[in-house]
């Protein structure tokens, strides 16, 4: 990717709500522009026709975005029952349809079926990829390959609203989980099909999409103002154990040598000097040792 020349270093991470319409790395372009940024990428795509948080990180923050992959996801999703698509969203061609012959008692009992851990088989509309080729290329060739179902958990799915033939559901999943492949399969368990009709993302891990900032948000605001939006890079390892070094084991760890430090958890661990400058991570051996993983530059700002 080439850098504008008036590029600048930022750091930090910013909540964004990506509108509907567009994709994440489109929204992520538009934002890095915003903030004249050398370096961005986001912690996890959401599909053009989804909106709601995608959490954009800039400079060293890129360095831990990997870290909320894994993370938790709540999503607000609309399902269009009696209708199937080839794509399993609004945006497919329509390949069935029937009158509903259900009501709204019908739904939560089929609900139950998909709390917990479920085997989903991945759409062909994804970017997942056989013999080096994206599914969804193949799905644009009417091509369609086997795929192994892949174990998923639904923490927690909630009936919100029922106008039917929409429905709108919260549902908690785990990684991995596709939104419009649950609503497939909660339509078929109806015994009338359904596609994916809206989907808004809530969550991820421990950040909401409430008081995230909006392209339109961030158009009315100086530079600084939108510095000041950003998050520091180690609230994206909130979860991590802090050690605090005292300065002389500090410039060493800063340096890229292990230390010796007093730590309860063996692991990977938030680092910071004794004025309180986070210095990046380290791996605690269980031993009295602390090795450097992801260490920033020394005299580098974050």
């Amino acid at each position: 990717m080439q850098k504008r020349r008036d590029a600048r270093r930022v750091d930090g991470f910013l909540l964004y709500d990506k509108p509907k319409g567009i994709s994440s790395n489109s929204a992520l372009q538009h934002v890095r522009r915003l903030f004249r940024a050398e370096r961005a990428g986001h912690t996890g795509t959401l599909d053009p026709m989804a909106s709601g948080l995608l959490v954009i990180c800039f400079g060293q923050s890129t360095r831990f975005s990997g870290e909320l992959l894994g993370a938790q996801k709540t999503y607000l999703a609309e399902l269009t029952l009696g209708t199937r698509t080839d794509s399993g969203d609004g945006e497919g061609k329509v390949i069935s349809s029937q009158p509903l012959e259900l009501d709204e008692k019908d739904i939560e009992p089929v609900l139950e079926r998909f709390r917990g851990e479920i085997l989903q088989v991945p759409p062909m509309h994804s970017a997942l990829k056989r013999d080096g080729v994206p599914l969804y290329r193949l799905a644009r060739q009417g091509i369609e390959v086997p795929r192994n179902p892949r174990p998923v958990t639904i923490y927690s799915i909630l009936l919100k609203r029922v106008s039917l033939p929409n429905v709108q559901i919260l549902v908690s999943c785990s990684k991995g989980t596709y939104i419009r492949v649950l609503a497939e399969d909660i339509g078929l368990a109806l015994g009338c099909g359904a596609f994916l009709s809206g989907l808004v993302r809530l969550g991820l891990g421990p950040f909401q999409l409430q008081g995230a900032q909006t392209t339109e948000s961030l158009a009315v605001l100086s530079e600084a103002e939108r510095d000041r939006c950003l998050q520091p890079p180690d609230r994206l390892i909130a979860s991590f154990p802090a050690l605090t070094l005292e300065r002389s084991t500090a410039a060493r760890f800063a340096h890229g040598q292990p230390v010796a430090a007093q730590m309860a958890h063996a692991g990977e661990h938030r680092v910071y000097d004794a004025a309180g400058l986070f210095l990046g991570t380290g791996v605690a051996d269980g031993q009295g040792l602390l090795h450097p993983k992801r260490v920033f530059a020394p005299g580098q700002p974050l």
